[in-house]
């Protein structure tokens, strides 16, 4: 008799073999050069991760980048900052533009460079020698030179904030021209150079004269300004009031320890800016950023602890409500520890992959309240969730099953096993699965085609939450594959489920008109 193992009938269509191992050598799917080029665009942060160092994710970027069209390399990095919301990748891929097609480098500039820290990333980049280039070259010099000058004041004063290089650093080498005395003064300010205080702007000469004497109200400079200044309760309490939405989230701490939250109006205000929708819209801020604030606040009064989990809830509503029987995976296996933003020396976000796959999830669980929940690592983890727990409580107990190795095909299998009816499997992962590979086709597919013999509508939604150019499915016409952290992730989810042929993620960034 034949090894049944070996020649298993499979319904449905011919499953692909594997044609490329992942970082724990097991077999895997390649991605094609613009989806993994997405990935990276929308997850990396050129830091070291669980399966790749610093250096290794760059060059990998590199190579990408230049195996797609410069077109697709420009729309991949407005994708990355307008949608992704991400800093230093943007950078990167608008800089691989400077040489290989100038024209677009200018088109997608000021798509990209919307800051003065976008500007400061691009300007390192540039002169690092890493992309070709150790110098700015004329159209680029060109560019830089017009952000600042265009700039204004506010901008420029937030702008020179920041170091390596600094504000100071770039109008050195780019030499702009003021176009009046006050601009002049402002310039030379900055860099430290002799200056006219009479000329500078109204707000730069009220904070040089509150340095000489830090008495009477605060002139409306950038936070940063102040940190290392003598300041009063009141001077404190002022600047959280001026704050900006992720400045205040990412200072509750500071504020609390220079006694901003003594006063209970106060802490009251801050409150109810902390959880108004409108802010949290507008500050662009991911849920997991929530969560880490959440997490440092245990010393803080309720009125703040409370606003976060409200905030969260708004920062997650935008998950739509999905007919049908909904699965949804979350990878809590080992390598889900790791730094959802990856290892850097001195700045290492707290946050992990597994606190965004369970945050991803309890969204889901939110709108979608019959939802099955099904983490795993070698196997399904069984756990029972509250769909009227908060998002915060959820994402903790999912979060704290973290650990072991890693069987992507486990939560389809499960399924699989209890016959049970599905029409969607939402699969959250770093998708490095390796405990259980076996030759041709990856485990996961198997599956799959086994899920969609019973129920042929399924859809399979893969998101993936690191930079890495395999995968444990093929995308087709059931299959999406998308990633990152930003609200995008749930809108192609829902475009997916809605039947027909869905959008995928590449031809999303290859619609960006520039």
């Amino acid at each position: 008799m034949a090894n049944t193992n070996l020649f298993e009938s499979i319904r449905g269509a011919l499953l692909p073999s594997t044609d490329a191992v992942n970082g724990e050598g097991a077999p895997a799917y390649r991605r094609t050069p613009e989806g993994a080029l997405a990935l990276y665009a929308a997850t990396g942060c050129l830091n070291g991760t669980f399966y790749a160092t610093d250096e290794t994710q760059l060059a990998t970027v590199l190579m990408l980048a230049s195996q797609v069209s410069p077109a697709f390399v420009a729309r991949a990095a407005v994708y990355a900052r307008e949608v992704a919301h991400m800093k230093d990748m943007p950078a990167l891929l608008l800089a691989t533009l400077s040489l290989r097609d100038p024209d677009l480098f200018a088109a997608a500039f000021p798509r990209v460079v919307t800051n003065g820290r976008m500007l400061r990333n691009v300007v390192q980049i540039l002169r690092s020698g890493r992309v070709g280039r150790k110098s700015l070259g004329s159209r680029p010099k060109r560019l830089v030179q017009e952000w600042i000058a265009n700039a204004s004041t506010d901008a420029l004063v937030a702008a020179a904030v920041g170091q390596r290089p600094s504000l100071a650093d770039v109008i050195r080498m780019v030499h702009p021209k003021p176009a009046d005395a006050e601009r002049e003064a402002l310039y030379a300010w900055i860099v430290g150079r002799p200056y006219r205080e009479e000329a500078l702007p109204a707000t730069v000469q009220a904070y040089e004269a509150f340095k000489r004497e830090p008495t009477g109200p605060l002139p409306e400079l950038p936070f940063q300004y102040y940190t290392s200044l003598p300041l009063t309760r009141e001077h404190w309490t002022t600047l959280a009031r001026r704050a900006s939405w992720q400045t205040l989230r990412m200072n509750l701490n500071t504020f609390a320890r220079n006694g901003v939250f003594e006063d209970a109006s106060v802490a009251a205000e801050v409150a109810t800016r902390l959880r108004d929708p409108a802010a949290i819209a507008r500050a662009r801020v991911f849920p997991y950023q929530l969560l880490m604030a959440y997490r440092a606040a245990a010393s803080l009064p309720p009125a703040i602890t409370e606003a976060l989990q409200d905030a969260m809830e708004v920062a997650t509503r935008q998950v739509a409500r999905i007919a049908g029987n909904v699965t949804v995976a979350v990878d809590v296996s080992g390598s889900m520890a790791s730094p959802v933003t990856g290892y850097r020396r001195g700045s290492t976000t707290a946050a992990r992959c597994v606190d965004v796959a369970a945050l991803v999830a309890a969204s889901l669980l939110r709108t979608n309240p019959n939802a099955r929940v099904l983490p795993f690592d070698t196997e399904v983890r069984d756990i029972r969730l509250n769909p009227r727990d908060s998002v915060v409580t959820q994402a903790g107990q999912l979060a704290a099953l973290c650990g072991g190795g890693t069987s992507v095909s486990a939560p389809l299998a499960r399924l699989n096993k209890d016959k049970a009816k599905v029409d969607l499997v939402v699969l959250v992962s770093d998708n490095e699965s390796w405990r259980d590979t076996r030759g041709g086709a990856t485990q996961t597919m198997r599956e799959w085609s086994r899920l969609k013999a019973r129920c042929p509508d399924a859809r399979l939604v893969c998101i993936d939450l690191q930079p890495y150019t395999t995968s444990q499915t093929v995308e087709r016409e059931d299959v999406l594959h998308v990633g990152g952290f930003s609200d995008a992730v749930f809108e192609l989810l829902s475009a997916h489920v809605g039947g027909g042929s869905a959008e995928r993620w590449t031809q999303r960034i290859e619609a960006i008109e520039l």
